[in-house]
């Protein structure tokens, strides 16, 4: 088991700046636990009791309106890290994680976490690093959103799964999220109707080909100018 989270923790963002010693000593307080296809890792609200990283599956990460709507903040897949934000200060998940396939997921508590950084004080340097580096991709990520229109935001997005789920095919760049018109709507920011005449525009451009749980990125530099 130790040899097998020494694996997957080599391919976490959060932990890629650590030695292969101190890799070592965190494998040996990861916690394993597996989860069903549409089952409920956390709930939004919840005490945040460690942080998790991904084995294999899918994770989709969102939060609710006051109206009972849905917003997709994250779908993540094999090495992505969630619910770091909990990592230190112990406070409660700020969304929902929810598992999109079948997920083995490896889970550390914040007190072992704890008791590795005050044993490995590098480590926490390390980490501020890597955490300064995504807190900066996000906020570009809210910018874009507040001052991009509807389609540029549905064209960035696309760019962004690409480069993060995309797989080269003969077609193109597919996109390998079990990704309906809903969801990825609820990523943009937008409704069902307006995604879904956003992709047909694209695909009679070309841009893209369309199938029913399915997105294939045809001319990537193209889409890239639309942004």
């Amino acid at each position: 088991m130790e040899k097998d989270n020494l694996f997957y923790l080599k391919k976490v963002s959060l932990f890629a700046s650590l030695g292969e010693a101190e890799l070592k000593a965190l494998s040996l307080i990861v916690i394993e636990r597996k989860y069903k296809k549409n089952s409920t890792i956390f709930f939004e609200g919840d005490p945040g009791e460690g942080v998790y990283f991904i084995k294999s599956g899918q994770v989709k990460v969102s939060k609710s309106s006051e109206e009972g709507g849905e917003q997709i903040l994250h779908l993540l897949g094999t090495g992505d890290i969630f619910a770091e934000v909990v990592l230190f200060d112990g406070g409660d998940f700020p969304a929902t994680a929810q598992a999109v396939t079948d997920c083995q997921i490896g889970m550390i508590r914040n007190q072992d976490m704890e008791v590795f950084v005050r044993a490995n004080p590098d480590v926490a340097f390390k980490f501020l690093k890597v955490m300064s580096h995504r807190l900066r991709a996000a906020q570009i990520r809210i910018k874009n959103l507040a001052l991009q229109d509807t389609l540029r935001r549905t064209v960035g997005m696309l760019l962004h799964l690409a480069q993060e789920h995309g797989e080269e095919t003969q077609e193109g760049i597919e996109i390998n999220l079990p990704l309906n018109r809903q969801e990825l709507a609820n990523m943009v920011g937008t409704s069902r109707e307006t995604v879904t005449r956003i992709l047909s525009r694209l695909s009679k451009e070309g841009l893209i080909t369309l199938d029913k749980h399915k997105i294939v990125i045809i001319d990537e530099e193209e889409l890239q100018d639309w942004v």
